[in-house]
């Protein structure tokens, strides 16, 4: 039976070059892939883009409200692979449809994602929530922070400084410079205390 996998890890891993990494080891040996994303995902239009270089369209971009199930059981029956990227942003209902897809069209899933926001809580991104609920097979895409250490920590800068609230969504609205750095727990804590030791003054 076909399964439902899950890939996750700190901003700057490289989940996109793997998916992409993914799709040329199929289409290498002349099978059809489905890339998605969800367009909660802005950045880049419809293409997943990499820090080094490699880039693809994607062959479908959704919204929240769309059925997942549906649209591949009626447009990509045909494929041997559906990856997701950016998958943090499903709902969990689509990651349910996802389930189905590995269920009743025996085709396998790979979703990409991150597991936790910004603010360090599961369930700040729901569809990561949900897909560590019931994906198959879950596994860590490893990176390392700037001293050198494991990273685990999705951190949002604005103007150079550690924030821990606001939306899971920032738009970059041109005058505040928005930044996402990977960092070691350690790390996190420094960065933290400098904003916290900040703000008292």
């Amino acid at each position: 039976m076909a399964k439902l996998y899950f890939r996750y890890g700190a901003m700057g891993c490289g989940k996109t070059i793997q998916l992409l990494q993914v799709a040329f080891n199929y289409e290498e040996r002349g099978m059809k892939v489905c890339v998605i994303k969800p367009t909660t995902d802005t950045k880049n239009g419809t293409k997943l883009l990499t820090r080094i270089g490699p880039e693809r369209t994607t062959d479908l971009c959704f919204d929240r409200k769309a059925n997942l199930y549906d649209l591949i059981s009626k447009k990509f029956k045909d494929v041997a692979c559906v990856l997701v990227d950016e998958a943090q942003f499903l709902t969990p209902k689509q990651a349910d449809e996802l389930m189905l897809v590995t269920i009743n069209l025996d085709i396998p899933v790979m979703a990409y994602g991150l597991r936790l926001n910004f603010r360090q809580e599961d369930g700040g991104f729901e569809g990561a929530t949900r897909l560590l609920q019931i994906a198959h097979d879950i596994g860590e895409i490893k990176t390392i922070c700037s001293c050198g250490h494991k990273a685990t920590r999705n951190s949002r800068f604005l103007n150079g400084e550690l924030v821990t609230e606001g939306p899971d969504i920032l738009i970059d609205d041109g005058k505040t410079k928005i930044e996402y750095r990977a960092l070691c727990p350690a790390c996190f804590e420094k960065y933290k205390r400098k904003a916290q030791q900040k703000t008292s003054k």
